[in-house]
């Protein structure tokens, strides 16, 4: 088995992680080497779900923080093994998430006695589908593990910034029917997908809304993201379904932003498949930590695991290296600059 050294210099850490392949579902080498290193720790009190590893301290504090990265990645795109040039660890992860994973564990190893209870949380699953997301799976399984937490730090890159709040998605599928025909004798039909025109323009046409919370801009999103139409290639289509994707701030609940979608769509058939709330920026509560991270918080615009814990009742923020524009990318990379800040900073409000 592969052993991390936590005492490691971010860098080297960051690079280590990277090397240790993690795609969603093929998470168990790398929480294995995860489990084992903090296992070694006195300090901290240790557990493990399915591949998802979760180590408390336990020194009477009259807080409790929560500090949390994912495992996974998403499919390599020819981006290993990691390397180190300009400035920057570019690799699979680098910037989503291992960068801030390496943040985390260094915290955990170093700082023995912090100010406060921490409970740091390394899961597996979160770039794959909601049911299968390792934070979800320990707070059913083990809640116990996530509780007493006054906020939560979410290591998703934010460029080194605070990202606070985020949105919720919303996806559905608006049907639009038609009549089947022989395409010989078309005319003796109606082609859905023709009818669906509509819909686009419809969509083409909407200007999303920009709804202010706790004086951030989210700006909202509605839109296509597929079309699909017909069973053969001599047969015209009797339906044809669009699937679109909204964003909506999170001061809307899903049911209002359903009810948004539906009102847009009045004539048609609208079958939400998923609709997951946001978070709100909760500003009021982690100003303290804001200040302490020296940023301006931003708006975060889309969803990250924060909803988890706003709805568990803990005010969250985003807080981690690397720009998200580049996640997922085959030229993923992150700054060791922005390593090394979030480190000395987290490690200041620690300590």
């Amino acid at each position: 088995m592969t052993a991390l050294d936590l005492t490691a210099d971010v860098v080297t850490l960051t690079r280590a992680l990277v090397d240790l392949p993690s795609e969603s579902g093929r998470e168990a080498e790398l929480a294995d080497a995860v489990h084992t290193a903090l296992r070694a720790l006195p300090h901290l009190a240790v557990d493990r779900v399915g591949n998802s590893v979760v180590a408390r301290t336990h020194l009477g504090r009259g807080e409790r923080a929560l500090i949390a990265g994912h495992l996974d990645t998403v499919p390599a795109a020819g981006n290993l093994p990691s390397r180190l040039a300009d400035g920057r660890v570019h690799g699979l992860g680098a910037c989503d998430m291992k960068g801030g994973v390496a943040v985390a564990l260094r915290l955990a190893a170093t700082v023995s006695a912090p100010a406060r209870d921490l409970t740091y949380v390394f899961y597996e699953c979160e770039e794959v589908e909601g049911d299968r997301n390792g934070l979800a799976r320990i707070g059913a399984e083990r809640p116990e593990l996530l509780a007493d937490a006054s906020l939560a730090i979410l290591m998703e890159p934010s460029d080194a910034g605070v990202e606070a709040g985020c949105q919720g998605i919303l996806t559905a599928e608006i049907v639009v029917e038609g009549a089947r025909a022989h395409t010989a004798r078309a005319w003796q039909g109606v082609n859905a997908a023709h009818k669906a025109g509509r819909v686009l323009q419809r969509l083409d046409a909407h200007r999303p809304e920009r709804v202010r919370v706790d004086g951030l801009e989210y700006r909202e999103g509605l839109g296509a993201v597929a079309v699909r139409a017909g069973v053969a290639g001599n047969v015209v289509p009797d339906e044809c379904v669009v699937t679109v994707n909204c964003r909506f701030a999170p001061s809307r609940s899903p049911q209002e932003a359903e009810a948004y979608v539906r009102s847009l769509f009045p004539e048609y058939e609208v079958r939400v498949t998923e609709a997951v709330g946001g978070a709100p920026p909760h500003l009021d509560r982690v100003g303290d930590l804001v200040a302490a991270l020296g940023a301006e918080p931003r708006p975060k615009l889309g969803w990250t695991d924060v909803a988890r814990f706003a709805a568990l009742g803990v005010p969250a923020l985003n807080y981690g290296p690397g720009d998200p524009s580049l996640a997922h990318t085959a030229g993923e990379y992150v700054p060791v600059e922005h390593l090394e800040r979030c480190e000395s900073r987290l490690r200041a409000w620690l300590s």
